[in-house]
């Protein structure tokens, strides 16, 4: 009897352990099933462009194709607009992506964006693109300089609090210095 309650206690061990493996499976899953809904709702938002860009930019082209009326938009139509849009900045920063591999580079630069515009057959938007990087780059350059001057002017006001507060000690060094040389 010994031989049966042993291999009872090993058969009630045994169905115990597959509870236990069952129910850590469930929970796992659980788990895993809550984690990808939840990275299911963060990555389509990540993806997706900002709804109200995309609504105010397709009335105004809606409005400049026709004067005469006030144009809605449906949601499907907006959704339909914001994925077409979605999917051509992804095949537009591929293909800079590669021009800038190519040319054995790793950061995508703007002439990198306008080469791929033409190698994928839009030269329609090189020209605007063009008009709006060069004033851009002006509007910069603009800044640049008024940042460098500013940068400049502290540099020298340093420079000349930094003789008053040590006595004078830069004047003893530069004679210092002249003593050495033998230039008296």
């Amino acid at each position: 009897m010994s031989s049966t309650s042993s291999r009872t206690r090993k058969a009630e061990t045994m169905a115990g352990n597959k509870t236990l493996e069952t129910h850590k499976d469930e929970r796992v899953s659980a788990t895993t099933d809550s984690r990808k809904k939840e990275m299911d709702k963060v990555i389509p938002e990540a993806g997706e462009l900002p709804r109200a860009i995309v609504r105010r930019v397709v009335k105004n082209k809606l409005s400049q194709c026709s004067h005469d009326c006030d144009m809605s938009v449906h949601k499907e139509s907006l959704l339909a607009f914001s994925e077409s849009a979605r999917i051509f900045i992804h095949y537009l920063s591929a293909t800079a992506n590669d021009i800038c591999r190519e040319s054995k580079r790793q950061t995508i630069n703007a002439d990198d964006v306008l080469k791929a515009l033409e190698e994928i057959e839009f030269p329609e938007f090189l020209k605007p693109l063009k008009a709006s990087l060069d004033e851009f780059r002006q509007k910069n350059a603009g800044k640049k300089a008024k940042v460098a001057k500013e940068k400049e002017v502290k540099k020298r006001k340093m420079e000349e609090k930094a003789p008053q507060k040590s006595g004078g000690g830069e004047r003893d060094e530069e004679e210092g210095d002249q003593d050495e040389t033998g230039d008296d």
